[in-house]
């Protein structure tokens, strides 16, 4: 059952996202609350940091992917950042806006981390089809 589960592309992509995901949050909340980087700083050094990560797992294990490891590490680098600055800048207004027709009055820092974690979100749901449909789609 389990080899017949990983068998399936998106299985394997959510399992390689759970484990970046609990990266990332570990490493972003860390950069925020230890090193004090604020709302971007940590958000995009955690991206970076779990980013490399990620794409040897999903070239390897998701994607099964053989195409050359440099050009598709350069997509890979162009897909996060697009999917990286599309996800955050919708986020944060998005929280705000949320927050506000809610009325409800919430600290700022803990605002951005609402915000970091549906970044989180916005971004996987961009990511996947990024890197299915540019970084290691398959030739027909």
């Amino acid at each position: 059952m389990l080899k017949k589960l990983l068998e399936i592309e998106i299985i394997r992509f959510i399992l390689v996202g759970l484990f970046n995901t609990f990266m990332g949050v570990v490493t972003m909340f860390a950069f925020y609350h230890w090193l004090h980087l604020g709302y971007w700083g940590a958000s995009g050094l955690s991206y970076f940091v779990c980013s490399i990560i990620s794409f040897f797992l999903n070239r390897s294990f998701t994607f099964r992917s053989d195409a050359h490891w440099f050009q598709a590490a350069c997509k890979f680098a162009a897909n996060i950042a697009v999917c990286y600055f599309a996800a955050y800048l919708v986020a944060k207004p998005a929280v705000v806006a949320v927050l506000s027709a809610l009325k409800w009055q919430i600290e700022a820092t803990i605002t951005e981390q609402v915000a970091m974690l549906v970044g989180m979100v916005f971004f996987t749901a961009f990511n996947y089809l990024g890197q299915k449909q540019l970084v290691f789609r398959k030739e027909a």
